[in-house]
């Protein structure tokens, strides 16, 4: 049974706690400790908090207590190392020399989900959209249904532009509110963050706390069945359950990913620890014992074979962070 974190237990598995400010083993903390009351750990493991369960360390970790402690931290930083915000690590490659900087990682205090009109809701960045699709349903808004296909959290999709099924983030996001490196805070509407396919013109740095989604009345049971269709159609043709960081790489236009990989003959294909996935050829699988480099070097395999079949160069759609 694997260890990774899907959206459905991801509030089980992160109680999200934040402790009266914490530092652990720190001797030169980039924060003076009395000036926040989360947890700043140096040095800390983020295989763990990655779907690849592969990858070195934070420099340093920050959890806030909540949005005013992430934006004191982010003030008293000023903008003097880089900040990389970690949702639930569902499309990502954490390198094996660690991440550079502070990496922010937002707990309960960033989980609620609200309904706030007939056809409106506002979701922490922190919440998955697994849990916004259901809340949605439930309240009779339709239009959300997708999200229950994107293991990601809000914060994720809102930066990437996260979609399936023909329908994307941009579509149903209203706005967003983020805290900058220096600690500003602003809201951004949709045309602020310029959508194209996974991607956003979101400032480097910049944390995600909050977004506001707008969908349109519907039937929750019509609703909920067409969740349920998404689901079990996730279950049929994508590996579950596996090691895995998601799509790995964008849909050329006109084609996909796996018919390019699958047509290259790289349906199962081994490199290291890592291999393609039998089951769905646009998914990386860790089989055990894969560090990221085996991870991304097989990615790089994949381009470039896929390249030398078709002439068609496939982008990689899985964030790669960190040193190598």
């Amino acid at each position: 049974m694997s260890n990774m974190i899907q959206p459905d237990d991801w509030n089980d598995r992160d109680n999200g706690m934040a402790p009266t400010c914490t530092v652990e083993g720190a001797a030169d903390a980039p924060v003076p400790a009395d000036m926040v009351r989360g947890k700043l750990t140096p040095n800390a493991p983020l295989d763990k908090m990655v779907w690849f369960q592969s990858g070195g360390k934070a420099d340093w970790l920050f959890e806030p207590a909540d949005k005013d402690d992430l934006k004191a931290f982010c003030e008293h930083l000023g903008g003097s190392m880089p900040v990389m915000a970690l949702g639930v690590g569902s499309n990502m490659i954490i390198r094996d020399g660690g991440v550079p900087g502070v990496v922010i990682k937002l707990g309960k205090a960033f989980m609620d989900v609200e309904i706030t009109g007939d056809t409106t809701l506002e979701a922490g960045s922190a919440a998955p959209v697994s849990i916004v699709a259901r809340r949605a349903a439930k309240a009779g808004i339709d239009g959300l249904s997708f999200f229950t296909g994107i293991p990601g959290s809000v914060g994720g999709v809102t930066k990437m532009n996260g979609g399936c099924y023909g329908r994307e983030t941009c579509d149903v996001l209203t706005s967003c509110d983020v805290i900058l490196p220096d600690g500003q805070f602003v809201t951004l509407s949709n045309a602020d963050l310029q959508y194209s396919y996974r991607h956003s013109a979101l400032p480097e740095g910049a944390v995600v706390v909050a977004a506001r989604f707008e969908g349109f009345p519907g039937d929750p049971e019509t609703i909920k069945a067409e969740m349920d269709r998404i689901s079990n159609e996730r279950k049929d043709s994508q590996p579950i359950g596996s090691r895995t960081g998601g799509s790995t790489f964008k849909n050329p236009p006109g084609h996909s990913s796996w018919k390019l990989i699958d047509d290259a003959g790289l349906r199962g294909f081994r490199h290291g620890g890592a291999q393609v996935s039998e089951k769905h050829c646009n998914f990386l699988i860790n089989t055990g014992d894969a560090t990221s480099t085996d991870i991304e070097e097989l990615g790089e395999i994949v381009r470039e074979k896929v390249y030398a079949n078709s002439g068609i160069q496939l982008e990689w759609e899985i964030r790669r962070v960190g040193r190598p």
